[in-house]
């Protein structure tokens, strides 16, 4: 019994012992385990910071790219607005109707045949080549940047130059549409008034515009004449090879003379001071001009008032500070405009043609047939510059001219004297 309670004891003591080997067995793993369970979430979380730190280096590297983006888009928009604003003197001082292709073309021209002594040039290329000429003073800045750019750029200038230089054109037409209709009630007081927004009742069919608008060479008051315009009859059709009675001083001519008074009318000069000074200036064009004074105290007023914007005029944006030639025509054709009955703008008005009138004035001025006619043309402009900007020639003056003037003058005297007393000592 005892033996077999023995067994029974050391069955159960091995019994025992194998569930002490398991228990403690068990312990054992449950101990790696915990281990385990602590390395997993340190290594889920250092992915997770390891992933977000690359979210965030992608972020970084989106936002600079963006902002790379944005400020290449913002500097070429400020290039393109700066273009068109540039653009927008070429219409009014350069060409109204030859394209800037075609300046340069006939520059490019002159100079493959330059070394040619038989070659020769035509009137038309003539004025293309001072066209250039005029660009080239107007936007000093185009043969060197286009000569740098890539074919692609170079059209995309162009293209911006061209919007500029048309949106000027429209510009001044919408606002010569209204101001002229007003200096005709106002000098004329018309039985029916023009309307500054209706030009179907304007041109031939109103008496007023009918009245500037009639050849130089026909009396407009001559019913028979007036009749005649109207229908358009044999010997009364108006075509460009007439000078409208509005370029005229007083609208009248004098058939011996018709050079006389002309590109003096008074509604041609509001024309252009409205444009290239300002209109609040047309309203007085009987002393001289005042645009000088105008831009010399926009000037003043920038640069004592920094912190307000001062609105500059169109010559004080090209710097211009004397009339010109091609300025004159540019007016001219805007003018006319202004006193027809045509809504649109176009080169062609009936038999009217626009561009060979532009080009007619143009000549008139930069292709006088002698020296006289040449000194005509010359007071003629001056004449223009002192009624637009006045007499403020300073910038004329030279060195020497300078010098003589008492201010200078004294200082040399007072010098002078200081060094003849200090020689006596």
């Amino acid at each position: 019994m005892s033996h077999i309670e023995g067994q029974h004891n050391e069955g159960n003591t091995s019994h025992v012992d194998g569930e002490g080997e398991r228990s403690g067995t068990s312990h054992a793993d449950s101990e790696n385990q915990l281990d385990g369970g602590n390395v997993q979430p340190q290594q889920s979380q250092a992915v997770a910071a390891h992933v977000q730190a690359m979210q965030r280096r992608k972020i970084a590297q989106l936002e600079e790219k963006l902002e790379t983006m944005q400020s290449g888009r913002a500097l070429k928009e400020r290039q393109t607005i700066w273009y068109v604003a540039k653009g927008r003197a070429v219409r009014r001082v350069v060409a109204l109707f030859d394209s800037i292709e075609d300046l340069v073309a006939e520059n490019d021209r002159r100079y493959e045949v330059d070394s040619d002594p038989d070659a020769t040039s035509t009137i038309d290329q003539d004025r293309l080549q001072i066209g250039y000429s005029t660009l080239s003073r107007t936007l000093p800045w185009f043969y060197k940047k286009g000569s740098e750019m890539e074919y692609e750029e170079y059209v995309q200038l162009l293209k911006m130059l061209r919007q500029g230089a048309d949106g000027a054109r429209g510009d001044d037409t919408s606002k010569l549409k209204s101001l002229v209709s007003e200096w005709v009630n106002r000098e004329f007081n018309p039985a029916s008034l023009v309307d500054s927004d209706d030009k179907h009742s304007r041109g031939f069919t109103h008496d007023v515009c009918g009245r500037l608008l009639c050849p130089a060479e026909l009396d407009w008051n001559n019913p028979e004449v007036k009749a005649g315009i109207r229908n358009r009859s044999d010997g009364y059709i108006v075509t460009d090879l007439s000078f409208p009675a509005y370029l005229y001083e007083n609208y009248t001519t004098k058939p011996d003379d018709l050079e006389e008074g002309l590109f003096k009318g008074k509604i041609l000069i509001q024309g252009y001071k409205a444009v290239f000074t300002s209109p609040s200036s047309a309203k007085d064009i009987d002393g001289e001009g005042d645009g000088a004074d105008v831009i010399s105290n926009n000037r003043r007023a920038k640069k004592s008032l920094s912190g307000i914007k001062v609105k500059k005029h169109v010559a004080q944006i090209i710097h211009m500070d004397k009339v010109t030639p091609r300025s004159i025509a540019y007016i001219a054709c805007q003018v006319r405009f202004a006193l027809s009955s045509v809504t649109s703008w176009r080169s062609m008005d009936g038999d009217f043609d626009y561009e060979q009138f532009w080009r007619t004035i143009v000549d008139f001025f930069e292709r006088p047939p002698g020296r006289e006619a040449r000194r005509r043309v010359d007071k003629l402009l001056e004449w223009w510059t002192r009624k637009v900007f006045g007499r403020n020639r300073r910038g004329e003056l030279s060195d020497a001219m300078k010098a003589n003037m008492s201010v200078n003058a004294l200082a040399r005297q007072r010098a002078q004297r200081d060094d003849a007393a200090f020689d006596s000592d």
